[in-house]
Parts: C-alpha cells; structure tokens; sequence
C-alpha cells in the first residue's frame, strides 16, 4: 500500500506530465490532447512506482515493455519519458516538428524509451501479447503493459488478441483501458458510435483477469497492478474510468479535446489550473 507521501508524489508526477503534455503541444498548430491528458495518472503510477526501466539504457534487455496501442497520444508518454531522464526536457519543443525525434505517433525508431512502434489502431495491442509471448517463451520475468484506447476497441483485432492472449496464459501481459467516453466521432457510452457496454465484463468472457477503477486515483491504479501480478494463469486488463481532457476544465469531457491547439492564454490558464489541484510538494 502506498504512503499518502507516495500518493502525493504520483499526483504531482501526473500534473507534471499534463503541463508538459500542453506546453509540448502549443508548440505546434495541433495535437491529440484530450486521450493525452486522460492517462497521465496511469503513466505516473507506471514511470513512478511499477515499471522496470533504466532511462541510461532504454534498451536495457531485463526491462518492463509498455505498449502505447492508442499512439496518437504519445505527447503524453514523451512527456513522462522526458521528465523520467530518457531524454532532455527541451527536446518536447520539437513535437511533431519536422526531422523531429518526437513524431505524432510513438515511434521506437526514433524516441528512446519507446518500446514499438504505434497508431494504426489495434495493431498495438497484437504486438504488445507478441512481446509477452515472447517473454514467456524466454523465460523472462518481466511484464508488458498495454495502453488501449477505449475507441481502439471498436477495432476487432483487440478482441483477436483477447482470445489469443487468455489462449496462452499470458499472465505476464497486463493491459490498460483508458475509458474516457469519448472517440473523434462521438461517445463510447451509447450508440454515437459503438456502445462498449461493460468493457470489464467483455475482457472477462475471454477469460481476463478484468477490475475496473477511478482512472485518475493514483493509489486505485497501483492497487490494481499490484492485483494484476499476483494473478496468474491468465492476462489481466485494468479499466480505467477516466474524463478525457482530464485536468484542464476547457477540455474535460469535451469531444474537441481529441487533436486541439493550445495558444499562449490557453496555456497560462491549464497551467495554473493544473499547478492549483497539484498537492504541495513535500507533503
């Protein structure tokens, strides 16, 4: 069980990966913001307390894999990789720039601390139970963790994967949700699009290990992994209850916080928002 000094420190992790994730983006006409901002507490918990990674050797062979499936996003995970020492804070300056070594979509060829290449949706989540396979078959202790998003599961290779995955008892494959309602077209919650029902009870039927927790708690989500390895037998999947654009009140909930600029009076206000729900540091 985290301390409430730990929690605190993976709050202040998280707001720091969302005023990074904003800065990086306002540099640029537009980014895919809001399904960037909705993670940053799962990628706190991940780079804070649970991942195996060396950012002096991101190829490190004895490391944890994450799988950024929805790589449209990666302005969030650069921003944790950036703060975490894979590479120096002002290289978010060049985001989606061109010859940039940040480009919109993660891209293991060109960002350390990128495990494989994502964006082409669902393809991700075929690559990441290859990774675990391959772990497994290796006997390598170490585990791979999957980013979906919730709109990626309208994609019908996700549940190819679910089926092969459980199949293998790949219990060493740990996969994240990010439920936040909201796709480019339209919610996830009714028929705007496709209506996901009850993703828990879905991963659940193919034989998952499946919790669902408040997606923006810290201690929620460590709690859950923490689960997540002491089951075995099967893979796990943690849903994550989220609010897209989570964090600034002028994206939250907002179906144009999917790909959105940032002008300079955008950024000052998200700042200092997120700066003001940020516990004090030290405490």
């Amino acid at each position: 069980m985290l301390s409430d000094a730990r929690i605190n420190e993976l709050k202040r992790f998280a707001g720091e990966i969302r005023m990074e994730t904003l800065k990086a983006i306002s540099h640029v006409p537009s980014g895919h913001l809001g399904g960037a901002l909705s993670m940053a507490e799962v990628l706190s918990v991940l780079y804070g307390e649970q991942l195996k990674c060396d950012p002096e050797n991101p190829k490190w062979e004895d490391r944890d894999w994450l799988v950024l499936s929805k790589g449209h996003c990666g302005p969030g995970l650069y921003a944790a990789l950036a703060l975490k020492g894979f590479f120096p804070m002002e290289m978010l300056e060049t985001l989606n720039k061109p010859h940039t070594d940040l480009p919109s979509h993660a891209d293991r060829n060109h960002t350390p601390g990128i495990d494989m290449c994502t964006g082409s949706l669902g393809q991700g989540a075929s690559t990441a139970a290859g990774v675990a396979m391959g772990m497994k078959m290796d006997g390598n202790p170490n585990y791979t963790y999957l980013i979906l998003g919730d709109g990626e599961l309208d994609e019908g290779q996700v549940w190819e994967m679910a089926l092969f995955a459980n199949t293998k008892h790949l219990d060493n494959l740990i996969a994240f949700v990010d439920y936040n309602k909201l796709q480019i077209d339209g919610r996830t919650d009714n028929d705007d699009v496709c209506n996901l029902g009850d993703i828990a009870a879905k991963f659940a039927s193919f034989g998952w290990y499946a919790q669902t927790v408040n997606g923006h708690e810290v201690a929620e989500i460590n709690e859950a992994i923490e689960n997540a390895k002491k089951n075995t037998g099967c893979p796990s999947v943690i849903v994550l209850d989220t609010i897209k654009g989570y964090g600034w009140s002028k994206t939250a909930g907002q179906v144009g916080s999917h790909s959105r600029g940032v002008s300079p009076e955008d950024l000052a206000e998200a700042l200092a928002e997120i700066q003001a729900a940020m516990p004090p540091e030290g405490k």
